[in-house]
């Protein structure tokens, strides 16, 4: 019996190796990454557009779909009007199919000084191959046509060969969030891109969604927006005293609600009291990487 128990431990223990080594040969951490003297930390905000696609996709009830028209109807023009109000950018990111159905709020976005990501052509990831190139392609050019800027980053899990032969700087994935700060990921034949990682403590739908991600808990309840303000206060002061980087993500269909919006504000408005603060735009956060920290 204490054999068998051996063999199996053995039989973990490699595969724990086998894991950590490929695990070091995908992700490689900025270890000395640094800021600017005049800079103590970042905040980069971004909003997902989803509107009624994502609703679409998953053949969800008619009322679902009303809640994603509100986003792109109401929520995401106050969204874009609270971030104007303080002089804080935000990147966008949207699937291409939101150019055909809410054009001129994304280019109101544009004019504030957002940048525009991608966010897949309508909210899913074809495991086709070419159909994936077809997609990303697709809505790369949607966005450059609409916009007048041509989208360098994408959040999606878009294979990091497809993005960087169509000229994107970088991602942002929720799997292996393994930083606050920006690190590189690579694929097997050895491309690379910069990863900006996901936290759920930072995503608003994980507060206020009901039945977020299918969740049947019985707690799980929308969470009153003073309860989600001490929760991201908390994050920023502590991000603050450690001088990292943090990232709040933002739905139009979910903080695009008055109440959600006054949170918001009371948020930045906070936020820009305090001194040393960079509120870059996830391009202009990589680009600062990419140029300081390139990878080896």
């Amino acid at each position: 019996m204490l054999e068998s128990r051996n063999d199996s431990f053995g039989d973990l223990l490699c595969d724990v190796k086998a894991e950590q080594k490929e695990y070091g040969t995908r992700y490689r951490r900025i270890k000395d990454f640094a800021y600017p003297d005049d800079v103590q930390m970042s905040v980069s905000f971004e909003i997902h557009f989803d509107a009624q696609l994502n609703r679409r996709v998953k053949n969800e009830p008619l009322m679902q779909m009303t809640r994603g028209e509100f986003g792109g109807r109401v929520g995401v023009w106050r969204l874009i009007e609270t971030f104007a109000k303080h002089g804080v950018r935000a990147t966008l990111f949207t699937p291409g199919r939101i150019c055909e159905l809410y054009p001129e709020s994304l280019k109101e976005a544009v004019n504030k000084g957002f940048e525009i990501g991608n966010h897949m052509w309508e909210h899913r990831m074809p495991s086709e191959p070419d159909l994936e190139r077809d997609h990303l392609k697709k809505a790369t050019k949607a966005v450059e046509k609409l916009c007048g800027q041509r989208p360098v980053g994408s959040r999606s899990k878009h294979k990091i060969a497809t993005l960087k032969h169509e000229g994107y700087l970088y991602a942002s994935r929720e799997d292996h969030p393994i930083d606050d700060f920006p690190y590189y990921t690579y694929d097997s034949e050895g491309n690379c891109i910069l990863n900006f990682p996901f936290h759920y403590a930072g995503d608003d739908a994980i507060y206020y969604y009901l039945g977020f991600y299918g969740c049947d808990l019985a707690g799980n309840r929308p969470s009153d927006p003073s309860r989600v303000y001490d929760i991201w206060m908390n994050i920023f002061r502590q991000s603050y005293r450690m001088g990292r980087h943090m990232s709040i993500c933002l739905h139009n269909f979910v903080s695009g609600h008055a109440l959600r919006v006054a949170m918001l504000d009371k948020f930045l408005t906070e936020l820009r009291k305090m001194p040393r603060v960079w509120f870059p735009t996830y391009r202009e956060m990589a680009e600062y990487c990419l140029d300081r920290f390139p990878p080896h």
